[in-house]
C-alpha cells in the first residue's frame, strides 16, 4: 500500500513570542518542521502535504526545495480539522501518516515500527507512557484493546490516572480517514474537532486499533516556548554525540559539541570542548580538533590536527596537515598533506601544497601553492583590484619573506626566492631573488616629535 504524509504546521506558536512561525524555529539549525518532512520522506512516501495557517509566506519560502503540497487551514478549529483540510491530498487506496511539525525528535525508525503493525484496514496510533500525563489525552483500552482517547480537560478523575497518552501521530487508510473527518463533532469543552475521535469511530465499526510506541519518550515531544524548544535541543544533541562516539570519537565533554548536520567520523578522533559541526563534516581516522572551533561542510584527512579557534568552511585538508590556532579556511581552500596553516592565516579559493607552510598572519586568496614552499609572516596575495579578481602562483621550494606583498596576476617560479618586505608586481624567475623595496634614508640628529 502507497503512503502518503500530512504534517500538520498551521500553528501561530503565540508562546514562543515570535513573529516567525513555530515551526520555523531551529533544532540544530534546521526548522523544527525539516526534521518532521525528512522524517517521513525517508519512508518512501508518494506524497507530503503540509497543513498551514499562520505565516503561510513565510512558511512556503523556508521550506521551497521540499516538494510538498500545501493545504491552508484558515481557521484553528483543531486537529480534526487540521487534517480534512488535506482531504484533497489524501487517496482513498494510500496510507495516510500523520505528523506534527512541532515534533523534530521523530526517528524514521519509529515510523517504520508504526507502520509495521498497521492493520490491513484501520489505525496504527503511537502512544508512550509518562511518569507525569498531564495535558494529554489518555489511552483508553477494553480487555488490552484500544476503543478511545479521552481528552486532558474531558477525562474524569479515573481516566486522568491513566498514564499511556496519544501522541497525535498515527497511521490510517485514506478511505476510512475521510469517512470517519465527515462524521466528527465539536461537541467537547475546548469546541474543536479532535482527530482523536476517530479512535471511537474505528472502534465502534469494528476496525482494529494497533498501537506502537518510540525508544524514547523525548521523541515525541513538541515544543510551544523556547525554554521547551532548549530542551529538544539537548536532546538532539545528546542523541548525535552518543552516535559519534559510537563511531569512533572521543569526547572531552559531550555536551559542549553541537552537531547541526550530517558529521562522518573516522576511528580514534578527538573533539575538545565548544566544537561546532553544520552541514556535511568528514573527519578522517586520528584527527584531533581542538576547543573552539567551527567545521562547515569540509572533509579533514587522517591524522590531521586542528588547533584551537580556527574555522574550516567548504574547505578540504588532506592527511597529516597543521591548522591553526585562529585559522580560518574559507570556501575553495585546500590543504595539502603534511602542510601547515598556522595562526591569524586566512585562505579562500587557494590550494597549499604537499609540505608546504604559511605559518602566520598571512592572506592567500587565489592562490596556488606547490611543493614545499615557506611563507613567511604578515605575507599577502593582493587578488583584488576593485572590480576583478586575479590569480597568484608560487610554484615548488619558493620562498616568501616576511611581510612581502604578492600583487596578482603574478607567478612565483619554482626555486624563487622573495626578500622580506617585498612588493612584487612582476613575475619571479626560476632560481631568482627579488628584492623590491623603496629606497632606505637616514636622517641624522631628527628631532623627535614633542607633545604640544
Amino acid at each position: 500500500m502507497s503512503l502518503s504524509v500530512v504534517v500538520l504546521a498551521a500553528g501561530k506558536g503565540t508562546r514562543m513570542r515570535s513573529s516567525l512561525p513555530k515551526v520555523l524555529h531551529p533544532v540544530a539549525h534546521k526548522p523544527m518542521v525539516q526534521h518532521v518532512i525528512d522524517a517521513g520522506t525517508a519512508l518512501n512516501a508518494s506524497g507530503v502535504t503540509i497543513v498551514y495557517g499562520h505565516g503561510g509566506d513565510t512558511l512556503k519560502q523556508a521550506l521551497a526545495e521540499n516538494n510538498a503540497n500545501w493545504a491552508l487551514q484558515a481557521e484553528q478549529l483543531g486537529t480534526g480539522h487540521a487534517v480534512k483540510v488535506a482531504e484533497q491530498f489524501m487517496p482513498d487506496n494510500d496510507t495516510i501518516l500523520i505528523l506534527y511539525g512541532d515534533v523534530p525528535l521523530i526517528q524514521s525508525a519509529t515510523l517504520e515500527r508504526l507502520l509495521a503493525v498497521k492493520p490491513e484496514k484501520g489505525i496504527a496510533l503511537l502512544t508512550v507512557k509518562l511518569d507525569d500525563p498531564s495535558g494529554y489525552g489518555r489511552i483508553i483500552r477494553e480487555n488490552g484493546s484500544v476503543v478511545g482517547i479521552i481528552e486532558q480537560k474531558d477525562a474524569n478523575p479515573e481516566q486522568l490516572s491513566i498514564n499511556e497518552v496519544n501522541t497525535g501521530i498515527m497511521a490510517v487508510n485514506g478511505d476510512l480517514l475521510k469517512s470517519w473527518l465527515n462524521n466528527l463533532s465539536n461537541d467537547n469543552a475546548q469546541g474543536e474537532y479532535y482527530l482523536t475521535d476517530i479512535i471511537a469511530m474505528a472502534n465502534e465499526q469494528g476496525y482494529a486499533v494497533t498501537t506502537a510506541h518510540p525508544d524514547s519518550a523525548m521523541e515525541v515531544e513538541g515544543a510551544n516556548n523556547r525554554v521547551q524548544l532548549a530542551a529538544l535541543e539537548r536532546e538532539y544533541q545528546k542523541r548525535e554525540t552518543e552516535k559519534l562516539m559510537l563511531a569512533g570519537a572521543s569526547m572531552r565533554d559531550p555536551s559542549r559539541v553541537d552537531v547541526r548536520g550530517d558529521v562522518t567520523v573516522g576511528q580514534d578522533v578527538e573533539l575538545d570542548i565548544n566544537v561546532v559541526f553544520e552541514g556535511k563534516v568528514t573527519l578522517g581516522n586520528n584527527v584531533v580538533i581542538g576547543p573552539n572551533c567551527l567545521l562547515i561542510d569540509c572533509v579533514i584527512g587522517d591524522n590531521t590536527v586542528v588547533h584551537a579557534n580556527s574555522i574550516i568552511e567548504s574547505a578540504e585538508v588532506l592527511t597529516n596537515a597543521q591548522i591553526g590556532p585562529f585559522a580560518r579556511l574559507r570556501p575553495g581552500a585546500v590543504v595539502g598533506n603534511k602542510a601547515k596553516v598556522g595562526n591569524f592565516v586566512e585562505m579562500k579559493k587557494s590550494t597549499l601544497g604537499e609540505g608546504s607552510k604559511v605559518n602566520h598572519f598571512s592572506y592567500l586568496g587565489d592562490t596556488t601553492v606547490g611543493q614545499g614552499v615557506n611563507i613567511g609572516a604578515g605575507v599577502i596575495t593582493a587578488n583584488y583590484d576593485g572590480v576583478n579578481k586575479f590569480k597568484t602562483t608560487i610554484e615548488d621550494n619558493a620562498f616568501i619573506g616576511t611581510n612581502s606583498t604578492l600583487v596578482a596576476p603574478v607567478t612565483i617560479s619554482a626555486n624563487g626566492f622573495v626578500a622580506a618586505g617585498s612588493t612584487i608586481t612582476k613575475d619571479v624567475e626560476k632560481n631568482a631573488l627579488s628584492i623590491a623595496r623603496g629606497k632606505q634614508r637616514n636622517i641624522d640628529n631628527w628631532p623627535r616629535p614633542v607633545k604640544g
